[in-house]
């Protein structure tokens, strides 16, 4: 039992002692399983060097990936969302908030800033997945709000990167009201003729989809990205048939005309500063 007791060749480490690899190093692709160290996927921009899946990322991850040097201005992140309904289901929506910012570290399901896109302004407003599942509250449409009026007064081009369960049940109608709000807003950011990037990430579902993230002069998708506004079951069952093969994926929403194209992520900085240099001239 030497080899157990690792006796033989003096190895007397206690298990005290023993150190654990820190959460995050590692992480698993789910596409082909394979491991990918965290250095390597911050080299290939979240997405798996083996197959090309493209992994579920923030706004911090986006930002880094965009703006040049990873310098930007945060824009309104003062604002938290409230509880008009004194909202409860398993637990109180105050405390559901308060918990998921201290676990996220994000104040809400989106966040945005303004800086250069090599060496062009750009003002991105970036959902946040890990926040509540992206979902859609007053605070996601007051600042895509707030963001479209800084892009008119600054006259500097808006990217909105959606990545949203739809809307959040818990504000009920003063959620479905963002829909509407943030539409007018685009009315007007496309009447002073500043240029409108819609970037569609996964997921990109419910009354996100039925918004602004299919109102742009340009609506764009990653690779793969799930892109509907119910879920495949949900419609299933409705219509008592089985859907096409790869239904709501980017591939088959472009193939049916709702997507201009599909970026990879690793090109996705190239491609629109391409894109806002053609308008630009």
């Amino acid at each position: 039992m030497a080899w157990f007791k690792r006796e033989i060749k003096g190895i007397i480490t206690t298990t005290e002692e023993k150190k654990e690899a820190p959460d995050g190093i590692w992480n698993k692709c789910p596409e082909c399983k394979k491991p990918l160290h965290y250095s390597e996927q911050v080299e290939n921009q979240y997405v798996c060097h083996y197959c090309g899946y493209h992994l579920r990322i923030g706004s911090k991850e986006y930002f880094s990936i965009l703006f040049d040097n990873n310098e930007f201005t945060e824009l309104f992140n003062n604002l938290q969302s409230g509880d008009p309904l004194q909202f409860e289901d398993t637990k109180k929506y105050t405390d559901r908030i308060k918990e998921t910012i201290k676990k996220t570290g994000l104040k809400d399901a989106i966040r945005s800033g303004t800086g250069k896109m090599n060496g062009q302004d750009l003002v991105i407003a970036c959902m946040d997945f890990n926040f509540i599942g992206g979902s859609m509250g007053s605070v996601v449409g007051e600042k895509i709000a707030r963001s479209i009026d800084y892009s008119i007064a600054n006259k500097i081009p808006f990217l909105m990167i959606s990545k949203s369960g739809g809307a959040r049940m818990m504000e009920a109608a003063y959620s479905l009201m963002q829909m509407a709000k943030t539409s007018a807003k685009l009315a007007l950011l496309s009447q002073a003729k500043i240029p409108y990037i819609s970037l569609l990430t996964d997921p990109t579902t419910g009354g996100v989809t039925a918004s602004y993230a299919m109102l742009g002069d340009i609506n764009i998708a990653e690779p793969g990205s799930l892109i509907g506004f119910a879920g495949p079951r949900v419609i299933k069952e409705t219509i008592k048939k089985d859907l096409p093969k790869g239904f709501q994926t980017a591939e088959f929403v472009q193939e049916h005309g709702f997507l201009d194209f599909i970026v990879d992520r690793r090109e996705m900085k190239e491609k629109l500063s391409s894109f806002l240099k053609m308008i630009a001239a």
